[in-house]
């Protein structure tokens, strides 16, 4: 069922394979970051219009219906 490296106990094989992931990460480039946070940021501004659009409709469009 497991192979001898995925028993849930065994925790040092498990912080090789984090160590290994982190060794091929690198810092990004200003400009990538950019872009990065931008399009977070928009997205970030969607959820909350659509969430703003959904409490609008919730608490408004009730009354225009008495």
């Amino acid at each position: 069922m497991f192979e001898d490296n995925e028993t849930p106990g065994n925790i040092p094989l498990r912080l090789g394979e984090y160590v290994r992931v982190l060794k091929l990460t690198r810092k990004p480039s200003k400009e990538e970051f950019s872009i990065i946070a931008k399009v977070a940021g928009a997205g970030i501004l969607l959820v909350g219009f659509i969430g703003f659009i959904i409490y609008i409709l919730i608490t408004v469009m009730p009354g225009w219906f008495k």
